[in-house]
């Protein structure tokens, strides 16, 4: 494991802590917490060779939570003294003070034991920012000089996000917790056009919770061939600029882990957070088909349909040890053999629905905030689809298809309010015929609902199959969050999925 960055531990944050909580504690509440957190970004772009930008920021603060009178009150701010905890704990007081004749329902916490003193780092060798820009730079450059020089890329870009997330929380009944999380964003695309189209192909390479080694060492364990990937994908964009245009119906589906992620993301992980299912986010983001009352009922899939919530894997972008509200992290099921089983949840939700809760009532760890300029919401765990144990590989799959298509990379997507009607595209379609590959096509997108579309899954893969992709920015609230996941998955097939051809959508 990682150290803690000298630099974060060197920050007044366990007396500030202490100084705030023994404010609010004077001042009556029944529970309070105290979040110190520096989150430190660094993003690098390169186009053709130059390089576009660089910029480094850093978020640094604290923030006090307390329940007072049946309500919640917040309050945050930057100045690192004694002083300021003071005011931070008698704002968010007087906050809750205003919040009470206006909250019907009284807020109450599920349990969580003490965790006290304890430390947690993410999974990396080496932190990305201490390697330096000019290195990084480097070679991003190298990466889209490498794709100019084949004839079908006319451009090419390359990036690399880095995020450095110390946290450390501490509440009134004796948790303390010290937290370090390092995740790395890379990508390039490759762009080119002919006569009569305009197309791009990007780099699958799933955003992680790794350090630089990521980029610098496939043979490492879960590491990534970016030599591979970078001369692979000019001649896979010149395939595709020449490609067919997909033919709309019905067809099989083999979808890959770096493209069969998103739906996951979108048509699960969103589904079955419980606020959002109860109403909470109606107003911003909408709700969802898949409410309380069907647990245990609703025939979300197939039954090979195995879908867990999981804080804990390691690399994953939403792994932690312990979330925003003191709770240690864990895994559970979401839905078993295609059933509705369960739903992601902090410690409000978890009081208010402890029939949805872990062992105990207790929360099962879902509690984000991503600044300490925000309050903790509930947020998406890494929400995985389960491989078969002895699932078939990619190929098997394939070979079981006699018209189909192979789906890999994600692209565009869309879904409505209740996360039920959807359409997603892909950086790839390989048309099947008879089991095998026979090149790629162009313009495809699936559509489906989202029962009917788990419905049709017959099969997952074996763990050879299995990859873990996700992404940076999945927003929620208001005002707004944004906040990084993943999702595991193996390459699945699924019968009978409409296709539709974007072109010919289009021009109607």
């Amino acid at each position: 494991m990682p150290d803690l960055d000298e630099t974060f531990l060197a920050l007044p944050y366990r007396a500030l802590g202490e100084t705030a909580l023994a404010r609010a504690a004077d001042l009556g509440v029944t529970h309070a917490d105290y979040r110190f957190e520096r989150v430190r970004y660094q993003h690098l772009g390169v186009r053709d060779g130059q390089v576009q930008g660089v910029s480094d920021s850093e978020d640094l603060g604290l923030a006090v939570r307390v329940v007072h009178q049946g309500a919640w009150g917040f309050a945050s701010g930057v100045a690192l003294t004694d002083a300021e905890a003071v005011r931070l704990a008698e704002t968010a007081v007087a906050v809750a003070v205003v919040a009470a004749s206006m909250t019907a329902t009284p807020v109450e916490l599920a349990p969580e034991p003490v965790h006290a003193d304890v430390t947690w780092v993410s999974a990396y060798r080496v932190d990305p920012l201490a390697v330096p820009v000019a290195e990084k730079t480097a070679l991003l450059v190298d990466w889209t000089e490498r794709l100019r020089a084949h004839a079908a890329v006319e451009h090419a870009s390359a990036s690399l996000m880095i995020v450095q997330e110390n946290k450390y929380y501490a509440d009134l009944s004796g948790t303390r917790t010290t937290q370090q999380r390092v995740r790395l964003q890379p990508g390039f695309e490759a762009m080119g056009s002919t006569d009569d189209a305009f197309d791009s192909m990007a780099s699958i390479a799933p955003p992680v919770g790794r350090g630089y080694e990521y980029l610098t060492d496939p043979a490492a364990q879960g590491g990534w061939d970016w030599d591979a990937e970078i001369a692979e994908v000019p001649e896979l964009l010149a395939e595709k600029l020449a490609a067919p245009s997909v033919e709309s119906g019905t067809h099989d589906l083999v979808i890959h882990p770096s493209n069969l992620w998103l739906t996951i993301h979108e048509s699960i992980g969103h589904a079955t957070e419980l606020d959002r299912a109860l109403g909470y986010e109606a107003n911003y983001a909408g709700t969802s088909f898949a409410t309380p009352d069907q647990v245990g009922r609703l025939r979300y899939g197939s039954e090979v349909m195995h879908v867990t919530g999981d804080r804990t894997v390691e690399h994953g972008l939403a792994t932690i040890g312990f979330d925003d509200e003191g709770v240690q992290t864990r895994s559970w099921d979401i839905v078993r053999d295609g059933v509705l089983v369960g739903y992601q949840l902090d410690r409000p939700m978890a009081a208010l629905m402890p029939e949805l809760a872990a062992e105990g009532g207790r929360s099962n760890g879902c509690a984000y905030a991503d600044s300490p300029g925000h309050i903790p919401i509930q947020r998406m765990a890494n929400v995985s689809l389960e491989a078969d144990p002895q699932g078939p590989s990619t190929e098997e799959l394939i070979g079981r298809v006699e018209h189909g298509l192979y789906v890999v990379g994600d692209k565009s997507w869309s879904i409505d309010m209740q996360r039920f009607n959807f359409q997603f595209t892909g950086q790839r379609f390989y048309a099947i015929r008879d089991g095998e590959l026979v090149g790629q096509v162009r313009d495809a997108a699936y559509q489906a609902t989202t029962t009917d579309f788990w419905g049709s899954l017959e099969a997952v893969g074996g763990p050879q199959t299995w990859e873990l992709g996700g992404a940076f920015n999945c927003g929620k609230a208001q005002p707004g969050q944004v906040a990084a996941v993943s999702h595991g998955c193996p390459t699945s097939l699924f019968r009978e999925v409409r296709i539709l051809n974007t072109r010919e959508e289009g021009g109607q």
